[in-house]
């Protein structure tokens, strides 16, 4: 038992190193700064068929969500501070 955790380690201590070497596929500019596209894909997204092309609605959803949120909690300010009731539902102010 003692032999094969003694060979097991051993084996480990001489693979480890060799994966700590291997190639990853990159040619670093500078340290740190290794981004290379895969072959077959454009340097430059923006204008070749990779370009996603969002639609600019879908994008700012998000935006106007949180537009009409900050109207509704204004709403709500406003009558809490009118009456000194909180009601949640706008549409019953």
């Amino acid at each position: 038992m003692k032999q094969k955790t003694l060979m097991t380690s051993a084996l480990l201590s001489l693979v480890l190193p060799l994966a700590a070497q291997a190639y990853d596929g990159t040619n670093c500019k500078e340290p740190g700064v290794c981004w290379e596209p895969k072959p077959g894909y454009p340097a430059q997204v923006a204008g070749s068929k990779y370009d996603p092309k969002h639609d600019p609605n879908e994008l700012n959803k998000q935006s106007q969500s949180i537009k009409e949120m900050e109207a509704r909690n204004h709403k709500r300010w406003q009558h809490l501070n009118k009456t000194g009731e909180f009601v949640y539902d706008v549409e019953e102010i």
